[in-house]
């Protein structure tokens, strides 16, 4: 009950002055919201960023060409391949724990059909690309394995393509050109929508690779080899063992390729979102110190203007610890309500941001917490030393205040 009483003191005299206690508060209300707005709009983008990443695929490991010494002249990730059909097959022979695997190869090139034209994105990939990366189709097949041991003329198309060139037709079953050979439609992909780097994934067409590097690019070394590993915790094993395989068949020579997985793309990716989000929330933070600069000002004014109740208080029997808690549990109410109002505005303008900016967010509760624990500590620490103050004063002294 006595703690109680305390509250209920601490309660009426902030409410004495209740314009002065919200313009107090107002540095801590603004510092919360800042941060809870701050970091909702950082791990909303982060979330974005992993969310298409995932829709690449589960487990998947890559191997580019890249990272070689020819001559004196190094070259990096996407330099002149020497990844070959039968590197691929090597690995799917080879290594343990591959669920499927996608020798992958890539252009542009002008297409025309239904007497339109449309350049767009050429994909030569296995059958099992489509399983690969999570993607099924809205109609038709997919192109089958005795199509890519033959080499056919067969592709699949995305839904922009589909838009551009069969506006008013149904695709399936009807021919596009390619640097003038005719490819049969067999199906057309589910949309996807833009990727993360801004690149339309529905703008493509997906032809057998080996229909790619016989007719379409006709050189013999592939863009990339695409892997999906059986389980999660099998991804490093898996990555180190291509790693091997790979730089064993070079016969002991400097690499001239790179193996990435998922999750290090992923990292790279949102490396610059989790800096913008710390930075933004270190940024607003600082408001929080600066209102908790303000609360201190405040209780300091306070027990000035306090002081002969103060001093009456000690002279019938109150302990100097009463006083101390007796101001510090104001300064705590004031920056916990703060923090409180805070949350409520952050997350207020942080869907409000959302809608008119169509920008993703994420509420994080762990940030919503964070926020309002940091204002109690904000309270506590700067709230001490007018309390220790006002616990210090002399009775006598105290009730000669004028």
């Amino acid at each position: 009950m006595r703690f109680l009483n305390v509250i209920k003191v601490a309660l009426r005299a902030l409410r004495r002055n209740a314009l002065r206690s919200v313009l107090t508060a107002l540095g801590i209300i603004i510092g919360v919201a800042a941060v809870i707005a701050m970091v909702s709009i950082g791990n909303g983008a982060k979330s974005q960023v992993e969310a298409s990443i995932a829709s690449l695929g589960q487990n998947i490991i890559s191997v580019f060409p890249g990272n070689f010494t020819t001559g004196g002249v190094r070259g990096g990730f996407g330099s002149a391949s020497s990844l070959t059909v039968e590197d691929a097959q090597a690995i799917r022979r080879e290594v343990a724990g591959i669920a499927a695997l996608s020798p992958e190869m890539h252009d542009r090139a002008q297409v025309l059909a239904n007497g339109l034209n449309w350049n767009t994105s050429i994909r030569g990939e296995d059958v099992s690309y489509l399983d690969i990366r999570l993607w099924g189709l809205s109609e038709g097949d997919m192109f089958t394995e005795l199509d890519v041991r033959s080499a056919a003329k067969v592709c699949v198309i995305g839904k922009t393509v589909a838009m551009q060139l069969f506006p008013d037709a149904d695709p399936i079953g009807q021919s596009l050109r390619i640097r003038n050979i005719p490819f049969k439609i067999t199906g057309v992909l589910v949309g996807k929508g833009f990727n993360f780097f801004g690149q339309d994934q529905d703008d493509t067409v997906i032809i057998p690779y080996t229909s790619h590097i016989r007719r379409i690019a006709r050189r013999p070394n592939l863009n990339s080899i695409l892997i999906q590993a059986q389980t999660p915790g099998q991804m490093a094993r898996v990555q180190q063992d291509v790693t091997d395989l790979l730089q064993q068949r070079r016969n002991g020579r400097e690499p001239d390729f790179t193996v990435r997985n998922q999750q290090e793309l992923a990292e790279a990716a949102t490396a610059t979102t989790k800096t913008m989000t710390v930075l933004l929330g270190a940024i607003a933070g600082v408001s929080l110190i600066v209102g908790g600069i303000g609360i201190m000002n405040i209780m300091l004014v306070s027990v000035t203007e306090r002081t002969r109740e103060i001093g009456i208080r000690l002279a019938v029997g109150a302990h100097g610890r009463d006083v101390l808690t007796q101001f510090l549990v104001e300064a705590i109410i004031l920056s916990v309500m703060g923090g409180a109002l805070g949350v409520l505005l952050g997350v207020g303008a942080s869907q409000l941001v959302s809608k008119l900016n169509n920008w993703p967010v994420l509420v994080s509760p762990a940030a919503i917490f964070g926020a309002v624990a940091f204002s109690a500590a904000i309270g506590v620490f700067f709230g001490f030393y007018p309390a220790r103050k006002a616990a210090r004063l002399d009775p006598i002294e105290a009730l000669r205040y004028e």
